[in-house]
C-alpha cells in the first residue's frame, strides 16, 4: 500500500497509485472497469461500521463516507481526501502523468435527488434537478444532494464545491454510468500537473442554508481569494430604484434620450435615483462593419476601444446654438443629478474595455500594449450552449491588454470617470479572461491579475465600493471576488422572448443560493411595461436586490412601479438574497408541470414569501431531450410560515408562535400557526406575495402584528421597529416605518385611535379578518404610528 506522503496534508487509505489517466482535452474519461466495482448510492444511507474510531472524512473500501454518511460509492484508488472537520474534506485526484487538462472519475451517485448549477453558457449559470450522475451537466459549480434515511423522514444535505486548487479551476459532471467526474484544468497548456488533492470542497449538515453559509466562510479562511457577502461595503445606489439605457436604447443611448426617460420617469411618481449609462456611450472603432453598408448581426462583438474617453454623442458640440445638447460627459452628468436628482451614475465598459478589446494601433492605448489575442474555449464550455458573443469574439479576435499594465488601465478609465462627475462602473465580459490564458500563466493566474487590479482602482476611485459586475459567472472569477459586492445573476433579461421570463426568475432564485454568499444578486433590468412585467417586478421585490428598470421613455407602468418605489425614489428592499424555499430546492419549477416557486427573505420584523408559477412558459437550455409536462391551466402548491427560513430573527420575545399573513393579490389577512399552511392557485405565469409577520400579545390582551404599506410588494419592508409603550402612554404600540401609502397590520381588537407623527388620523377595521388600515399622509418619509387602545 502506497501513502501519499504526510507532507501533503492528506488522508488516504488503500491507494495504490493508478495507472487511470483521462485523454487530454476530452469531456468524459478513458474506459471504465478497472476493477473498481461499482456500486449503488442507496436511498437510505448505511451507517459506518463499528471498526470507525472516528466519523471524520474517510475513503474505505471504495466508498467516501462524510460524517458518517456514505457519500460516494466505487471510489477509484487515485482519489483523495483531506478531512477538514468531522463533517467536511477536500477531495481530489491523483495521475501518473502531468497534463493541463484532467478528468477524473470520483464515485457513483445514483438514487437521491439533487441539485447543480452549472455554466450553460461560457458566462452564465442555471440550475439542474435529477437523481442520479448522469443528470450532473458538465461545467457544475455547485452540486447539493438530499440524504434521506427514512422516505419521509428528516433530510440531512450534503454539499459539493468545486474551487481553486493552486492554478488550477474545478468543475463537477456525470457520466452515463452514474458516476461523478471531476475535472481541473489550468486553460494554458504550459501549466500542468499530475494531481489536485484540493479540488472539491464537501461538506453536509441538516439545514442547506446554513450549510452553504458555513462551507463558504470555511473556504473564505482557506482560499483566503475571496471575502463572504456578510463583510463587504454594500454600494448606496442599491437601496434606490434605477433606471439603465440598454434595453430603452441599446447602442443607440444619446444625451436627449436619456433626458427624457428620466422626466418620464419622474414625472409618473417614481424618480430614478440611480442610472447606468449602458453600452454606447465609449469610443470605439469597428473595421468589420462599415458606415453605409448593411448591418451585420454580432459584428458588434468585434469593435474595439480607441481612447478611455466617451464618444461624439456626449462630447463638446460644434453648434453652441444647441442649448440642450452637452458641452461633455462631465457637464452632463452633473446638469442631469442636478436636474432630476439624481444620487448615482455608473457607466457600462467590458472588463477589457470593450467587446473586442483595446485597439492594438490606436495611440491613446498604445501605454496598455494591447496584443491581439483569439479566444480558445475550454472543451467543457464548448460542449454546452454556444453563444454569438463568445463566437464573435473567437472570430475577430480580442484587443488584450498586457496583465503587467492592468492596474495602470483601471485607473486611468476610473479616474477618467470620477473627474466626469460619474461614480461607479458595471464591469460586464468578465469570465472572457479564461479564454486568452494560454502563455499568460493560465486561467486562475490570469483572472486573479486582472480582478486584484479591478478591485484596487475600484477602491481608490470610487467612494462607495461602486461597481456591478455582469458575465463573470465562473468560479475563477467568483473565488477571487474579495470586494466587489454585486454580481449579475443571470442570463440577460430578454423582453422579446417570451419563453425566457419564468426561466430568468427561476435561475436567479436557484444561482442565488450559492451566488448569495459571495456577493449580492443582481436580478436585471425589466420593462415595467410588459405581460410579464409584474413577474419580474415581485422578483425584485423578494428577492433582496436592487431595483431597476430600462423602459423606453414615455412607456411605463405606474402602478407596477409605484409598488416597488417610494415617492423619494427609494425602494423596500429586503435584508438578505431571495432563494427559494427548502421544499423547492431538489423540483423544477419550470418544466415538472406541477411544482411552484416559492422565494422567500426578511425584513426587520416581518418575513416575506413570493409565489410564481413558472410552468409551460418555456424549456430549460442545454436538455437531451426538452419535454415540458402537461401543466394545468392554473397550479396549486402549499405555503407556509415555515417557508421563511431565519424567521426567529424578526419573531418577537416572547412570541405567540402564530402569524398574521397577508396576500397582495387578495389583500386578504389571515392567521394561522407558524407550522400552518395554506393553499395557493396561480396561472402560467402569475405570481403572488406573502408578508408574514409574527403577532404579539402587548399588554396582556391585545394580538397586534405590523404589515406594512400594503399598496407595496414588499409590504414588510417599510417596518422599521414595533415596540410596547408604557401605561403613561396609554399602553399603546409604536410603529416606525417609512414610506406613505396605507399601512396594514393584524389587530385582535379595534382601537380607540391611531395617530401618524402625533396627528391623530382615521382608521379602518376589518371585523371579518382584523385588518387594521392607517393612511400615511403623502410627503412623509418618516413616520411613527401610535396605536391606542
Amino acid at each position: 500500500m502506497a501513502l501519499i506522503p504526510p507532507s501533503l496534508g492528506s488522508l488516504q487509505l488503500n491507494v495504490p497509485f493508478s495507472s487511470f489517466l483521462s485523454p487530454k482535452h476530452t469531456i468524459f474519461t478513458s474506459p471504465h472497469g478497472h476493477g473498481f466495482g461499482c456500486v449503488c448510492l442507496h436511498k437510505t444511507w448505511r451507517r459506518p461500521p463499528s471498526m470507525f474510531l472516528t466519523n471524520k472524512p474517510v475513503i474505505k473500501d471504495g466508498v467516501l463516507s462524510i460524517n458518517g454518511k456514505d457519500t460516494l460509492t466505487g471510489v477509484p484508488d487515485n482519489v483523495v481526501v483531506t478531512p477538514l472537520s468531522n463533517s467536511s474534506a477536500f477531495v481530489g485526484a491523483t495521475s501518473t502523468l502531468p497534463d493541463s487538462r484532467h478528468v477524473f472519475r470520483l464515485g457513483l451517485i445514483q438514487d437521491i435527488r439533487l441539485l447543480c448549477l452549472f455554466r450553460f453558457k461560457l458566462w452564465w449559470m442555471i440550475p439542474r434537478m435529477g437523481n442520479s450522475g448522469q443528470d450532473i451537466p458538465i461545467e457544475t459549480q455547485m452540486l447539493l444532494l438530499e440524504a434521506k434515511e427514512e422516505p419521509d423522514g428528516p433530510a440531512s444535505y450534503i454539499l459539493f464545491l468545486p474551487v481553486l486548487d493552486g492554478e488550477f479551476r474545478s468543475s463537477l459532471q456525470g457520466n452515463q454510468s452514474n458516476e461523478l467526474e471531476l475535472c481541473v484544468e489550468s486553460g494554458d497548456p504550459a501549466i500542468v500537473t499530475s494531481r489536485s488533492l484540493k479540488a472539491v470542497f464537501v461538506n453536509c449538515g441538516d439545514n442547506p442554508f446554513d450549510l452553504m453559509n458555513q462551507s463558504m466562510k470555511t473556504l473564505e479562511k482557506h482560499l483566503g481569494t475571496f471575502s463572504h457577502r456578510e463583510t463587504k461595503q454594500m454600494p448606496g445606489m442599491l437601496d434606490w430604484f434605477g433606471w439603465c439605457t440598454w434595453d430603452a436604447f441599446y447602442h443607440g443611448v444619446n444625451p436627449q434620450g436619456i433626458r427624457d426617460g428620466l422626466k418620464s420617469l419622474s414625472e409618473g411618481g417614481t424618480p430614478a435615483k440611480f442610472l447606468i449609462i449602458d453600452d454606447g456611450w465609449q469610443d470605439t472603432t469597428n473595421e468589420f462593419q462599415k458606415e453605409g453598408e448593411p448591418f451585420i448581426e454580432g459584428s458588434q462583438f468585434g469593435a474595439r476601444l480607441v481612447s478611455i474617453k466617451e464618444n461624439n454623442k456626449f462630447r463638446e458640440t460644434a453648434n453652441e446654438d444647441l442649448n440642450e445638447a452637452p458641452s461633455g460627459l462631465k457637464d452632463f452628468v452633473s446638469d442631469i443629478k442636478s436636474t432630476f436628482g439624481l444620487k448615482y451614475v455608473y457607466v457600462w465598459h467590458a472588463l477589457l474595455g470593450y467587446w473586442g478589446g483595446f485597439h492594438p494601433d490606436a495611440p491613446e492605448g498604445r501605454k496598455y500594449n494591447p496584443k491581439l489575442k483569439f479566444p480558445i474555449q475550454s472543451p467543457g464550455n464548448l460542449a454546452n450552449m454556444r453563444d454569438i458573443s463568445m463566437d464573435c469574439m473567437e472570430k475577430y479576435g480580442i484587443g488584450a491588454i498586457d496583465p503587467a499594465k492592468a492596474s495602470e488601465f483601471y485607473d486611468d478609465l476610473h479616474s477618467y470617470l470620477v473627474s466626469q462627475d460619474v461614480d461607479g462602473v458595471k464591469v460586464d465580459v468578465q469570465n472572457i479572461l479564461e479564454t486568452l490564458a494560454t502563455g499568460l500563466g493560465g486561467r486562475v493566474s490570469l483572472t486573479r491579475k486582472f480582478q486584484q487590479a479591478l478591485e484596487k482602482s475600484i477602491a481608490a476611485n470610487f467612494q462607495d465600493n461602486s461597481i456591478i459586475c455582469c458575465m463573470g459567472l465562473s468560479t475563477d472569477t467568483l473565488y477571487n471576488a474579495r470586494r466587489s459586492a454585486i454580481t449579475r445573476a443571470s442570463d440577460d433579461y430578454y423582453p422579446k422572448i417570451p419563453t425566457t421570463q419564468s426561466l430568468h426568475i427561476a435561475a436567479v432564485a436557484f444561482n442565488s443560493i450559492f451566488l448569495g454568499e459571495v456577493v449580492v444578486p443582481d436580478w436585471d433590468m425589466f420593462y415595467s411595461l410588459h405581460s410579464a412585467a409584474e413577474f419580474h417586478a415581485v422578483a425584485r421585490a423578494v428577492g433582496g436586490c436592487g431595483v431597476y428598470v430600462s423602459d423606453k421613455p414615455g412607456q411605463h407602468d405606474f402602478e407596477i412601479l409605484r409598488r416597488l418605489v417610494l415617492p423619494d425614489g427609494s425602494v423596500l428592499r429586503a435584508k438578505y438574497p431571495g432563494r427559494p424555499s427548502r421544499d423547492c430546492l431538489f423540483n423544477d419549477p419550470v418544466m415538472d408541470g406541477e411544482s411552484l416557486l416559492k422565494i422567500w427573505n426578511l425584513n426587520k420584523v416581518t418575513g416575506v414569501i413570493g409565489v410564481f408559477n413558472c410552468q409551460g412558459a418555456g424549456s430549460w437550455p442545454c436538455l437531451d431531450n426538452p419535454v415540458q409536462k402537461d401543466v394545468s391551466p392554473k397550479l396549486s402548491g402549499q405555503v407556509s410560515p415555515a417557508d421563511i427560513e431565519y424567521f426567529e430573527e424578526v419573531a418577537p420575545t416572547p412570541w405567540t408562535g402564530d402569524c398574521a399573513v397577508f396576500s397582495f393579490k387578495a389583500g386578504s389577512l389571515s392567521r394561522l400557526p407558524k407550522k400552518g399552511s395554506f393553499d395557493v392557485k396561480l396561472k402560467i405565469l402569475e405570481c403572488d406575495v406573502f408578508t408574514v409577520s409574527p403577532i404579539k400579545v402587548y399588554h396582556g390582551k391585545v394580538h397586534f402584528a405590523a404589515i406594512g404599506l400594503i399598496d407595496m410588494y414588499n409590504s414588510g419592508g417599510a417596518v422599521e421597529t414595533v415596540e410596547a409603550l408604557n401605561a403613561s402612554d396609554n399602553g399603546g404600540i409604536s410603529i416606525k416605518g417609512r414610506g406613505a401609502g396605507r399601512f396594514g397590520a393584524y389587530s385582535n381588537e379595534k382601537p380607540k385611535l391611531c395617530s401618524v407623527n402625533s396627528k391623530e388620523e382615521a382608521f379602518t377595521f376589518r371585523d371579518e379578518d382584523n385588518l387594521l388600515t392607517i393612511t400615511i399622509p403623502s410627503g412623509t418619509n418618516f413616520w411613527e404610528i401610535v396605536v391606542s387602545y
